[in-house]
């Protein structure tokens, strides 16, 4: 599997705390992209950012709650995109058009990010799934309460979970079969409709076929 490259950051000067915990947490995103979280170490984290490592302990107490910060933080930053794009859209179709653009956008730009949140070895670890799940239920949640049909709340939770699955699944086979270090900015933009153009196509298709169960 292709990774962005991971680049050591020149050592910076202070910054506020929440500037510095910020800009940690973007950094930490690429290395445990590239290495895994049980191949990086807080050094090469700390050497990344430019920084010394009990600057690095400031701010995080150990490397799994930096990983389980950094897991709740990406997945936060998808849920804020995906929500405000469907909220800004007119009409059913062009929510589900505009919600899968903006997750495959997240996708194509922060495709680090992507592959630490939905990769398989926060899956391996109990805490950092939990982690993926709550992610996962904030968005089928959001998901399932944009289904305006006549179908029972237990119905409308269902899909909403097959939906967030339909993007996760799609987004995990571009990611693992495009040499996406590769793709400049407009060639990441041109990935992200194309991909929201045909699966919501598939989603829509199946959303205007929805009826109560017999």
């Amino acid at each position: 599997m292709e990774t962005e490259p991971v680049r050591a950051r020149p050592p910076s000067g202070r910054l506020p705390a929440a500037r510095r915990r910020r800009q940690l947490l973007d950094v930490a995103v690429d290395v445990f992209a590239e290495r895994g979280f049980h191949a990086t170490s807080m050094d090469e984290v700390a050497e990344a950012a430019g920084v010394t490592k009990p600057v690095l302990y400031q701010h995080f107490e150990s490397k799994r709650d930096l990983f389980v910060e950094l897991l709740e933080d990406v997945g936060s930053h998808l849920v804020s995109a995906v929500t405000a794009a469907v909220g800004g859209a007119v009409g059913p179709r062009q929510r589900v058009e505009a919600g899968f653009k903006a997750y495959f956008e997240f996708v194509t730009q922060q495709t680090n990010a992507f592959r630490l949140l939905f990769g398989g070895g926060a899956r391996r670890d109990e805490e950092f799934n939990d982690a993926v799940r709550r992610v996962e239920d904030v968005m089928a949640a959001a998901v399932a309460a944009l289904i305006e049909t006549d179908i029972s709340d237990d119905h409308r939770e269902l899909l909403g979970y097959g939906i967030v699955g339909l993007a996760e699944v799609s987004s995990r086979q571009w990611a693992s079969s495009r040499r996406v270090d590769e793709l400049d900015e407009d060639e990441r933009a041109v990935e992200a409709t194309r991909l929201a153009r045909r699966v919501s196509e598939l989603a829509w298709a199946g959303l205007r076929g929805i009826h109560r169960d017999p």
